[in-house]
């Protein structure tokens, strides 16, 4: 645009001055060598324009010829450059995506079209591509030649450091960290990672002044520093408070300009204030302290600051936090405990029971329990005190990453990290899996596997209910129990066997249309069967003999039927024994259903059904008979 401009100013100019010689017109004479050479004006400062215009088009040519194999040359090496970064920008992307094929192929040709001495990025290309292929050995090696160079130092340590944390090797990490962080304060993670490393190892001193640094960096935000800071001065005092207990009170009192109401700093200001004898400054600060933030750990050093104090001086000393903060659920359970050990009962119990309405927790009713006990020596109420204290939550502890500790510490010892301790109600214990949340088969045979075992119910002989032999009454097999039973065979199992023996699950194909009825075998037993007189007792007994009874034979010795097919349930028996013919006479008997004890019988059998069956209804209307008769 500005070589337009100047084109189109210097025309403007040349046309402006042949227009004003074409206005004043004149003779121009020249006498040069015995020769006289007269023209007009205008014709002489055309010659002139023109002559000044061929000298510079002639010099243009001149130089272009003569710098052309420069030209061409530059030329070519700028469009080869040109394409080497364009395919550096692709492997870089590639490598980016994760496509180590074409971040490969990408080095590759970048490497013969750039110079690596000339481009630290093509470095960066060649190690991308060897992590996301694997080559960490390679990639390790080409970090600690970046390192090397003073253009790529710190790239090269970056990439060091996080594969010496990748492999675990802490000690090398930490000395690349440390590096880094004394070549480049501002980078974030070497500060970081210098800071976590010199705090586990308790180097508070070099701690602080890498924190000064990188706060003069401006990596670190002030109220983070700050915060920072406090914690490290904190960490110190409470390291020097028994040897050095000036350092130590200098320290606390610089953390709590810091961070103001920091119950550890005011604790660890007052124990090396207690150590100089001054107790009316530990007082202030702890007085101070507590109306920012009232801390437990604050309100019992203030109690017990004094040695030798009795119990009537440590409760006033309490209701004089009370004052500080009224209405608080710390200053109420501080005066609470004062005054159960100054043995002022109806006071403790009034400022806990005002605390726990405030917030309850398991602190103050187990507090409470103390007072009953130490009052009354009610056993009633105390336990109904620990009881509230078992239903209630738990009490504020310092916790860190799930780590719950009785002091405050300055790193959380799972994962380093400082200033990660605070004063909360630690992390409940998550419940297990629930077995709703399983499939409905899966969840179904847990819940049959859970189940008690039952005993198995041999099936009566024909012959032992058309003999009448036996006057006791004789175990009636239940169909839907008999029907699970079919895969087994009853001769091959034991008594235990069959006891231990977990619930089946019982298919809803097999189970008969018909309801059991249990039918007895003789006696006065089966005829209240028959009249639907009989009584749940009776069926249970009979099921617990044939439970004991030898497996493969029925309660009263005779082989069952064979196993294979559910016993139809018919609404009849047989009766009538023929003593003397030695042969059964079939007297059929039409019985009338029971609705009640058939819904006991089913619930004594332990009926189960799958999620998906509806199951037995016991209140339906019990069917009729089918008026058949048959013999069992």
């Amino acid at each position: 645009m500005i070589r337009l401009l100047f084109f189109f100013v210097l025309v403007l100019a040349l046309g402006f001055g042949f227009a004003w010689l074409a206005d004043r017109p004149g003779d121009l004479s020249i006498v040069w060598q015995d020769r006289r050479i007269e023209m007009s004006l205008m014709t002489a400062v055309t010659v002139i324009v023109s002559l000044i215009a061929a000298i510079m088009i002639g010099w243009w040519l001149i130089r272009t010829i003569i710098l052309s194999p420069r030209t061409v040359a530059r030329y070519f090496r700028a469009n080869k450059r040109d394409r080497g970064y364009q395919a550096l920008s692709t492997g870089l992307l590639a490598a980016g995506s994760g496509d180590a094929a074409m971040a490969r192929k990408m080095n590759k040709r970048t490497k013969g079209l750039l110079k690596a001495d000339q481009e630290p990025l093509i470095h960066l290309l060649d190690v991308q591509a060897a992590l996301i292929e694997g080559r960490h050995e390679e990639a390790r090696k080409l970090f600690a030649a970046m390192a090397e160079d003073p253009e790529t130092k710190l790239l090269g340590l970056r990439g060091l450091y996080l594969e010496a944390q990748r492999q675990g090797a802490d000690e090398a990490a930490q000395h690349y960290a440390e590096t880094a962080a004394d070549s480049a304060p501002h980078l974030p993670w070497a500060g970081a990672a210098a800071l976590s490393y010199r705090t586990r190892e308790g180097k508070w001193d070099e701690a602080l002044k890498l924190l000064d640094r990188q706060r003069h960096a401006g990596t670190i935000a002030a109220a983070d520093a700050d915060r920072t800071k406090a914690v490290l001065l904190t960490a110190r005092a409470r390291e020097h408070v028994d040897s050095d207990p000036s350092g130590a009170r200098d320290d606390a009192l610089a953390a709590l300009k810091l961070a103001p109401g920091f119950p550890p700093a005011a604790v660890i200001a007052t124990k090396a204030l207690l150590r100089q004898d001054n107790l009316s400054k530990a007082a202030k600060i702890l007085q101070a302290a507590w109306k920012i933030n009232p801390h437990p750990e604050i309100a019992e050093a203030y109690v017990h600051a004094r040695i030798g104090d009795t119990s009537a001086d440590r409760l006033k000393r309490a209701e004089r936090l009370e004052k500080l903060k009224p209405l608080n659920p710390q200053s109420l359970e501080a005066v609470a405990r004062a005054a159960l050990d100054a043995h002022r009962f109806d006071l403790a119990r009034e400022k806990a029971e005002a605390s726990a309405r405030l917030q309850p927790c398991e602190g103050i009713y187990l507090l409470l329990a103390d007072i009953e006990e130490a009052e009354t020596d009610d056993q009633g109420r105390v336990r109904h005190w620990l009881s509230q204290a078992v239903r209630a939550p738990r009490d504020p502890a310092w916790t860190a990453d799930g780590y719950v500790s009785e002091t405050w510490e300055p790193v959380s010892p799972v994962s380093g990290k400082l200033d990660a301790f605070e004063w909360k109600v630690p992390v409940e214990q998550l419940a297990g899996p629930s077995i709703d949340n399983q499939p409905p088969a899966e969840a179904f045979d847990r819940a049959m596997a859970s189940l008690p075992p039952i005993a198995r119910v041999a099936k009566p002989d024909t012959a032992s209910v058309s003999n009448g032999a036996s006057e006791t009454e004789a175990p009636v097999a239940d169909p839907l129990v008999e029907a699970t039973a079919t895969a087994e065979k009853p001769a091959e199992a034991s008594p235990a066997a069959v006891k231990a023996k977990p619930l089946p699950v019982i298919d809803a194909d097999v189970v008969p249309d018909t309801k059991p009825q249990p039918v007895p075998s003789s006696g006065a037993a089966a005829k209240s069967a028959v009249n639907g007189n009989a009584e749940p007792k009776d069926r249970v007994a009979a099921t617990a003999e044939a439970a004991d009874a030898e497996p493969g034979k029925a309660a009263d010795g005779s082989e069952p039927k064979q196993p294979g097919k559910p016993v139809e349930a018919d609404k009849t028996v047989k009766a009538g024994t023929a003593a003397t013919s030695g042969k059964a006479t079939e007297a059929p008997v039409t019985t009338e259903a029971d609705p009640e004890a058939e819904a006991r019988a089913k619930e004594e059998a332990f009926l189960t059904h799958r999620p998906d069956d509806p199951g037995i209804d016991v209140n339906a209307e019990p069917e009729k008979p089918s008026g058949r008769f048959r013999l069992f």
